[in-house]
């Protein structure tokens, strides 16, 4: 770890949290905000996501995560452990549900926490953004018909 301080990475890192597959696609075609920047991702040991982030900082999650309450907790302990060994700036997720401890974390931190929804969900609000939806600093939304569910919601278009 570099700039090392009393235990900690001090030097300021944005965490990517997402699922593999869609989930993790989302947060790829961010690379244009996020390609000059420390990160780090979380997300699942699955082969596409192994292909995907070679040659990056990858801490890998517990799944499934859709009602399973034991790996609820083992992600948040891992989330604990990656916000006690680093300078987190911001944590940057589009779902699922390995980003709920995440972003609550993020939350009793005083880090911001952005959740973009995904492009697929356009009638009806996925289950992680209403858990996340009360500790976010932001929320994005991919369409317009998305501000129905999210008023509050920033449109940044389709990322796909």
């Amino acid at each position: 770890m570099a700039n090392n301080v009393d235990g900690v990475d001090a030097e300021p890192t944005v965490l990517l949290v997402g699922s593999s597959g869609g989930h993790l696609a989302q947060l790829l075609a961010l690379e244009p905000w996020y390609g000059d920047r420390r990160r780090c991702w979380v997300t699942f040991d699955t082969p596409d996501a192994t292909s995907l982030l070679r040659g990056e900082d990858v801490l890998w999650a517990h799944h499934p995560t859709t009602r399973n309450l034991r790996n609820l907790v083992r992600n948040t302990w891992l989330a604990v452990r990656i916000f006690r060994q680093r300078s987190i700036a911001a944590v940057v997720t589009t779902g699922a549900g390995v980003a709920v401890p995440f972003v609550v974390l993020a939350w009793l931190r005083r880090v911001p926490a952005v959740y973009i929804e995904v492009y697929d969900r356009i009638d009806t609000p996925t289950l992680t953004a209403r858990l996340c939806r009360p500790f976010l600093s932001a929320m994005l939304v991919q369409w317009e018909e998305q501000r129905r569910q999210y008023p509050e919601a920033t449109v940044v278009g389709n990322l796909l």
